[in-house]
């Protein structure tokens, strides 16, 4: 049994809290929502404060939404790095750039941590089954310290290298054609509609066809369904998107493709839709065609 803290208990960090107490670790969760806190702590989570629970901690699971929130957790005036064992296991998982990463890690192994640039993907569902998947980076000490929480939380967990970075450099990969993925698939689906192709048609006939993609598969029944209760929101993809946009300015490499993804996510939020699942992207379409979806009056 390892000792485990998980800061951030949403719907990722909270699915996967939860999947390291149904394995049989010792866990103690923080969260600013007191509510989510509370749920947890009813659930089995430890009771004491994280921040008096982080001496013992075998390993800190960072699942917060950048990467500013991730250097306040770790360094702030209260943050955890100080308080933790020298030899403990840091796993920081929210999407942030390749240096950002490399720069958290110099930080946190001068302190006589083990840290693992370890961005995860795979939804709210596989966080609380303990069937991510996550993209990992660091040293084999590093993975061997944290391996009791990645054998809870994941399905699949790729090692890319003694380095970090190179784990963060993959989610922006993966984060990049799922951005535009959704975006594209928002697209064909309002398209449909002018043709006079329902969503639901659409979504039936395309998903058994060459064009079909997780993303169409996996956002396509809330655009048909009128359904955009956040899973992950619209605001999520100016974050990650602009962080692909960035790395590939300072590569010096062209990503049109990403930039007219993010441009709709932008219109999106600019819209009032920040908030809602990011399928609402496809409100864009619809108002630009003048067209009305599933569920809107």
């Amino acid at each position: 049994m390892a000792k485990i803290g998980v800061v951030g208990l949403g719907a990722m960090g909270g699915g996967m809290a939860r999947a390291c107490l149904e394995a049989g670790h010792e866990v103690t969760g923080h969260d600013l929502n007191e509510a989510a806190l509370a749920a947890f702590r009813a659930e089995g989570g430890g009771a004491a404060p994280l921040a008096e629970a982080a001496p013992a901690l075998d390993i800190l699971v960072l699942v917060v939404l950048n990467g500013a929130q991730a250097e306040a957790a770790l360094f702030g005036p209260e943050g955890f790095a100080a308080r933790m064992r020298k030899g403990a296991a840091v796993v920081c998982c929210p999407t942030v750039s390749p240096d950002f990463a490399r720069s958290l890690a110099a930080r946190a192994e001068a302190m006589g941590l083990l840290y693992l640039d370890a961005p995860i993907s795979g939804g709210a569902g596989k966080a609380r089954a303990g069937r991510l998947t996550i993209l990992a980076s660091g040293s084999e000490a590093a993975f061997a310290a944290a391996a009791p929480a990645l054998d809870a939380m994941a399905e699949t967990v790729f090692r890319l290298g003694a380095e970090p970075g190179a784990g963060s450099a993959m989610k922006a990969i993966n984060q990049l054609l799922v951005g535009v993925h959704i975006a594209a698939a928002a697209e064909a689906i309002t398209f449909g509609m002018t043709q006079g192709v329902s969503p639901e048609q659409t979504l039936d006939v395309i998903s058994k066809c060459a064009g079909t993609s997780w993303a169409f598969e996996n956002r396509g029944p809330h655009i048909r369904d009128g359904d955009y209760t956040p899973l992950s929101a619209v605001d999520i993809w100016l974050k990650d998107l602009g962080i692909v946009l960035d790395i590939a300015g300072r590569a010096k490499f062209s990503a049109p493709l990403t930039a007219a993804a993010l441009q709709q996510f932008v219109a999106a939020s600019g819209s009032g839709l920040g908030r809602e699942d990011d399928s609402a992207v496809a409100k864009v379409y619809a108002r630009n065609a003048g067209l009305t979806l599933p569920g809107d009056a």
